[in-house]
């Protein structure tokens, strides 16, 4: 398995650089970013994540962290609450629980808006989008990079992927083929200029 801190030692180093901060050498692409990690690895990614933010953040690099997972149990606490959402999970066949969920959480008209009023209330240099694996299987990673790319604008995105990401293909947790997402750089094999 990867070795955690050299990974987030590695990604402090090209966040907190001018180049990366100005998206200087993208080549006119957007500025997104996917940093993969064996899944197997969550919990210790995650802690990893809230160091990196503070050390960023300790170094004038501000983040805003969007956490996918938190902002879908803000949705439906605001759309009637979670105990809710648990009596119609118990109602239903799991395949209409599925659509049901994905109904509320509907990506163009409820998730993407959230995300943009997270992104236009904060001051961020720097977007961290985290909690993917968490909602798997109704929110899928490609459907929210596809969109994200035309509210996320202002700043570089880092996506933390549990699972394997080559360029083109995104594996959720090395297992699950996701559509190719090709307008991603791979955050990790950027050379850290010093």
């Amino acid at each position: 398995m990867e070795d955690i801190t050299v990974k987030f030692n590695h990604l402090y180093k090209v966040i907190s650089s001018q180049r990366f901060l100005k998206k200087e050498a993208l080549g006119g692409e957007i500025p997104f970013f996917i940093s993969a990690y064996n899944a197997k690895q969550e919990l210790t990614v995650e802690e990893n994540i809230k160091l990196l933010i503070t050390k960023l953040e300790s170094s004038a690099v501000s983040v805003l962290e969007i956490n996918l997972y938190d902002i879908v149990c803000e949705i439906l606490e605001d759309k009637g609450g979670m105990e809710r959402m648990f009596k119609v999970e118990k109602a239903k066949s799991k395949e209409k629980f599925l659509r049901a969920l994905q109904s509320t959480l509907n990506i163009h008209d409820v998730l993407m808006p959230k995300i943009r009023e997270k992104i236009e209330n904060g001051n961020a240099k720097v977007y961290f989008l985290t909690g993917i694996g968490r909602v798997f299987p109704y929110i899928r990673s490609h459907n929210v990079l596809n969109n994200l790319q035309n509210i996320a604008k202002e700043a570089p995105t880092v996506t933390f992927f549990p699972g394997d990401y080559n360029g083109h293909t995104l594996n959720l947790f090395g297992l699950l083929k996701d559509d190719n997402y090709y307008r991603a750089f791979n955050i990790d094999k950027i050379e850290a200029k010093t």
